[in-house]
C-alpha cells in the first residue's frame, strides 16, 4: 500500500484527462495508493477543494497559503477556522520561495512564522516549501518552535545538510518524482544517504511527472515511480518502501486518529 503525501486534487484536468476525482482515486487504487493529502495553497481555493474531497474518507487535507500565492491574500483568523476542520491534518502548504519572488521575502517570512505558530498552536504538522531559502528555512522553524508540532520538507531538492538539520527538529523529507530526473544526481545522492523511516512519498500532481511520464499531468497513480525509485536508490524492496513510507505518514499525519 501507498500513500501519495502530497497532492493538489483541486487543479488536475477533469476536462481531458479525468471523469471526475472518483476516476482519480480509481486509478491510483489500481496501483496499490490508498490514502491521500490533498494539499490546499490558498484560503479562497480551500472550501471547493473541501467539497470536492469529502465523500472519500481516505482522502485528507491540509490548508494553508503557499509563498508564491500570498498575493491571492492571507487572513490569519481565516486560516485558522479552517485548520479546525477535523479533515484536516496539516498547516501548509507554507515556506518560504526566493527563486520566484525574492523582493516578496519579507512578507513570505512574516506569513510563514504566522503558519508555524498556529501550527504549533493547534498541533499539527506543517507541509514546508522552500527554494533558495534554506538558512531563513531553518531559522524561522527553529525560531518558531516548530519541532513541538513537526512536518515535511516536501518535493525535497536541497541539500543533504538541510534534510539532516530538519530531521533533527522531528521532521520528515518527502520526495517527489523530480528523483527520476536524469540530471537530479545530487537528490538522488542526498536519498541514498537518509534514513528510510523520514522519508515519504509524493507527487506534487499535477506538477513534476516522475519518467517515465515526464512532460505530462502528474496524478497520484504516478506515486509508484516514486516509490521503485527510492529503492534502486536505497537497494531495498518497494515493498519496504511502501510499509515505511505509508507508517511515516500515518505517524505524522494521522496521529491522533491511530
Amino acid at each position: 500500500m501507498l500513500v501519495d503525501s502530497h497532492c493538489h486534487l483541486d487543479k488536475l484536468d477533469y476536462d481531458n484527462l479525468h471523469t471526475g476525482i472518483d476516476d482519480v482515486l480509481a486509478k491510483a487504487k489500481a496501483r496499490g495508493v490508498e490514502y491521500f493529502l490533498s494539499v490546499g495553497v490558498t484560503l479562497d481555493a480551500f472550501s471547493a477543494m473541501m467539497a470536492m474531497i469529502e465523500p472519500h474518507e481516505n482522502v485528507f487535507a491540509s490548508c494553508g497559503v503557499h509563498p508564491l500565492d500570498i498575493e491571492s491574500g492571507f487572513d490569519f483568523e481565516l486560516l485558522k477556522q479552517y485548520a479546525q476542520h477535523e479533515r484536516v491534518v496539516a498547516i501548509g502548504e507554507t515556506g518560504l520561495d526566493y527563486h520566484y519572488q525574492p523582493e516578496l521575502a519579507d512578507a513570505q517570512k512574516e506569513i510563514f512564522r504566522q503558519h508555524v505558530r498556529l501550527a504549533v498552536e493547534l498541533n499539527k504538522p506543517l507541509i514546508i516549501h522552500t527554494r533558495m531559502a534554506r538558512e531563513d528555512t531553518l531559522q524561522i522553524l527553529r525560531e518558531e518552535g516548530a519541532e513541538k508540532c513537526g512536518g515535511v520538507l516536501h518535493c525535497f531538492t536541497e541539500s543533504l545538510e538541510m534534510a539532516l538539520e530538519a530531521i533533527e527538529l522531528g521532521f520528515y523529507i518527502s520526495i517527489s518524482g523530480i528523483v527520476t530526473f536524469n540530471k537530479a544526481s545530487e537528490l538522488k545522492h542526498v536519498v541514498s544517504q537518509l534514513p528510510l523511516d523520514r522519508l515519504l512519498v509524493e507527487t506534487d500532481s499535477p506538477y513534476l511527472a516522475p519518467i517515465p511520464y515526464r512532460g505530462k499531468q502528474n496524478q497520484p497513480a504516478y506515486v509508484r515511480e516514486v516509490a521503485e525509485y527510492i529503492a534502486l536508490l536505497k537497494g531495498v524492496s518497494v515493498e519496504e518502501v511502501e510499509k515505511v513510507t505509508t507508517e511515516n505518514f500515518f505517524s505524522l499525519f494521522l496521529r491522533s486518529k491511530r
